[in-house]
């Protein structure tokens, strides 16, 4: 049964979900996908197992990738990750209109999301089962859509028209606020300068001694050269240095 933590969470991802779903975009975007919709059901287990109650950390990544959270519903979510130690497996439909180079395939997806393996991994390192890692952490999305061209790229949110952008963000703000409101963080993460920087901007530069402490790891994208050299090194010096982990 859910708790009311967790109730408030599904609460506020329903009001993402319907605020998003009115929303369309234009060039470069052609594909748009959403899998708090067709995932629902992952997306659900996960708030139901690990958003019980309030976080001392909440790390906070951009949007889903195309191989994690829009093939499982959960943030960076890395398919043999989310399975085999989240324990999270459910059926996962299909986005109302599909890119032929990226389909959804769910739990049958044989790619890997590279920084899902390695976000995830550092966690499982760590705190050895799901349970210990997420009895004080949470991971999240500030924007929970994924966005294609006509060839099948990725489309970052910050690459959006102007103001298809801004209406967008608008939304992902408030949702910030509240998802902030029930979790109580005393840490929030972002998962790269993108989410760290929507973070600042929503919930104002903090002071030492305000809460949530705001600040950053680098982002686990192959893409970046720096995440290629011992991730998993930086990130953990990154989160000791901030007094977040212990040494």
């Amino acid at each position: 049964m859910s708790t009311k933590t967790a109730q408030s969470m599904h609460t506020i991802t329903r009001d993402l979900v319907r605020a998003v779903n009115r929303f369309k975009f234009s060039q470069p975007v052609t594909h748009v996908y959403n899998p708090l919709v067709y995932a629902a059901e992952s997306h659900t287990q996960y708030i139901d197992r690990f958003a019980a109650k309030p976080k001392r950390v909440v790390f906070l990544g951009m949007n889903p990738g195309p191989f994690g959270m829009a093939q499982t519903g959960v943030p960076f979510g890395e398919i043999a990750m989310v399975r085999d130690w989240m324990k999270i497996k459910a059926p996962v439909g299909k986005p109302k209109n599909e890119h032929p180079k990226r389909p959804v395939l769910g739990f049958e997806c044989t790619r890997s999301e590279v920084s899902g393996t390695r976000l995830w991994g550092l966690f499982r390192e760590r705190f050895g089962s799901a349970g210990k890692f997420f009895a004080q952490h949470y991971v999240a999305n500030y924007c929970p859509l994924v966005f294609m061209s006509e060839s099948g790229a990725n489309v970052t949110p910050d690459k959006l028209l102007a103001e298809e952008r801004e209406r967008l963000f608008a939304v992902c703000d408030s949702h910030l606020r509240r998802l902030v409101e029930v979790l109580n963080p005393d840490f929030l993460i972002g998962v790269g300068k993108f989410a760290e920087k929507r973070a600042r901007l929503v919930l104002g530069q903090q002071s030492e001694n305000e809460r949530p402490r705001i600040t950053t790891i680098l982002h686990p994208s192959p893409a970046s050269p720096a995440a290629n050299r011992d991730w998993s090194g930086t990130a953990t010096a990154q989160m000791i240095a901030n007094g977040i982990w212990r040494a």
